[in-house]
């Protein structure tokens, strides 16, 4: 302990104790003041800070109760030590009611005795001190994790201020953000006053600022306080990647001041902040990034399906075009006057079929053409094939491929995202279709494998070049001329994501052979 740097404050109506005490701690280092009126001791306290308090119990006009109640509202972290020449249980019980740190009885049997009470005292309120600090500590672990548990930077904030009205025991928080555009801190959250005064001066200094309104202190810092209506308040610059930020406190002028333990709190709270801020803020770029991700593959999948709807677009006209001729010659024969009414009748049935035709052709371009729900359902993989192969008749047969279809009949449906499972069978089916250009066979096997159902697409095409089946699933990469490159990449993104995979099984030579597994549960 650095006694040159200790004040003591000595109290006592008798001018001989004054002075001895004076002496006696002198000579062992202590800065003393001395005084025999309580009243200028008031108003010493108003305007200097001591480190302990050594006070009369009996003085007349105002008792030592009194004063030890004074100066601790104006310097709570004060240590007391009471001198009384009245050694009774009542007196003492009394002392130790108003919390002071130690009891030492007059006359002084010799100095020694003064020295070690004024040490004991100071090693009392330190304990105290620390005891009260471990006490305040203890809910800090759990608001650290509730504040870390927040990801949400609104949501955050409101955490913040209530764990500092909390914890400080005051009426009002606030959280204040730099705007470079307004030029000027912001309330970015709040309860009670607000005060905007000293946040400047807390930012330029880098450190936290202390104001009680009473005691000693900056007298004009202490009139502005007072002049806004607080008695005590404190802000803590939060200095975190990109933003400048500051956290306030304070309480009313009928309020306990802010002790040092306080600013030491406050000063943990501040820390305690800054690093679940700079958290919540990595979790709302994690938050971005995912949605980046989700609308790019969204795109990508709507960008591959209109590319094979433009393969499609060929079989799909010739589709459409059937069944119109087809209503125009059975309207222009029903038209006319020699044909008997019976024969008008039937052309009319004919033009009723092939407009039915024309209808389903164009609802399955509707249902290929709009993006599809994107919320799983009950899918019946074997139905959904069939649909796709009958989209793509007319394609497959035009280039002579035959397609043969083995399929289990135990193989269950799947939950799954239908348009999403449908793009894959169609991206699959087109692959084959471009690997055999002069005809050829493809083979869909479908079965149950534990809890998957797996699925083959082996065509008898020139398969994939060795050097070349590592990248196939890799975005723009193409073996054939003209191809996006995008088919083999959404296809195995959209399997992934409904926790199944997609692999190349061939090898080059043997045609090629590509093994789908879904799992029967749907997206994991």
């Amino acid at each position: 302990m650095n006694m040159g740097l200790i004040t003591i404050l000595v109290v006592d109506d008798e001018p001989g104790i004054v002075l001895l005490c004076k002496r006696l701690l002198g000579r062992a280092g202590y800065m003393v003041h001395a005084l025999t009126d309580p009243t200028q001791a008031m108003d010493w306290l108003k305007e200097h800070a001591a480190d302990l308090l050594l006070v009369d119990i009996r003085m007349p006009e105002v008792d030592g109760f009194e004063l030890i109640k004074f100066a601790r509202q104006l310097q709570p972290d004060l240590a007391v030590l009471v001198m009384t020449g009245f050694g009774t249980v009542e007196t003492a019980i009394r002392a130790l009611r108003q919390g002071v740190d130690g009891l030492v009885l007059k006359p002084f049997q010799n100095g020694e005795e003064l020295l070690q009470s004024v040490k004991l005292a100071f090693s009392d309120s330190q304990q105290k001190r620390d005891a009260a600090r471990i006490n305040a500590l203890r809910p800090l672990f759990t608001i650290t994790e509730s504040l870390f548990s927040e990801t949400r930077q609104d949501s955050l904030l409101d955490l913040i201020i209530n764990a500092v009205l909390g914890q400080l025991r005051c009426r009002h928080a606030a959280y204040y953000q730099y705007s470079e555009a307004g030029g000027r801190f912001v309330v970015m959250s709040s309860i009670g006053k607000t005060l905007t005064d000293f946040l400047i001066q807390a930012d330029a200094g880098g450190a936290p600022i202390l104001i009680n309104a009473v005691g000693p202190g900056n007298s004009d810092l202490q009139a502005r306080l007072h002049k806004a209506g607080l008695g005590a308040a404190m802000f803590a610059p939060i200095v975190s990647p990109g933003s400048r930020s500051i956290l306030f406190a304070a309480r009313d002028p009928n309020e306990l001041p802010f002790s040092e333990a306080d600013l030491e709190m406050f000063q943990i709270l501040a820390r305690q902040s800054a690093a679940a801020l700079e958290n919540a803020r990595l979790y709302d770029e994690q938050r971005a990034y995912v949605r980046k991700i989700e609308e790019s593959q969204t795109a990508l999948l709507q960008a591959e399906k209109m590319a094979a709807a433009g393969r499609l677009s060929a079989s799909i006209a010739h589709e459409v075009n059937n069944p119109l001729q087809s209503v125009q010659n059975c309207l222009h024969l029903a038209g006319r006057e020699d044909v008997p009414e019976e024969k008008r009748k039937e052309y009319f049935e004919l033009a009723r079929t092939e407009l039915e035709r024309l209808s389903l052709t164009v609802r399955r371009m509707l249902d290929f053409y709009r993006p599809g729900a994107a919320s799983p359902e009950l899918v019946n993989l074997q139905e959904l094939l069939n649909y796709v192969l009958n989209l793509m008749q007319k394609q497959l047969s035009e280039r002579v491929i035959r397609v043969k279809v083995n399929w289990v009949p135990s193989t269950p449906s799947i939950m799954a995202v239908k348009s999403q499972v449908q793009q894959v069978f169609i991206n699959l089916i087109l692959n084959a279709f471009d690997a055999m250009p002069g005809g050829g066979h493809l083979t869909v096997t479908g079965r149950p494998v534990d809890e998957e159902v797996e699925i083959l697409f082996q065509d008898n095409g020139p398969g994939i070049p060795v050097d070349q089946q590592k990248n196939i699933f890799e975005p723009f990469f193409s073996t054939k001329e003209g191809g996006t490159g995008l088919g083999l990449t959404v296809s195995y993104n959209i399997v992934t994501a409904h926790g199944g995979s997609l692999e190349l099984l061939a090898e080059h030579g043997r045609g090629a052979c590509f093994r789908l597994l879904l799992p029967t549960g749907g997206r994991k």
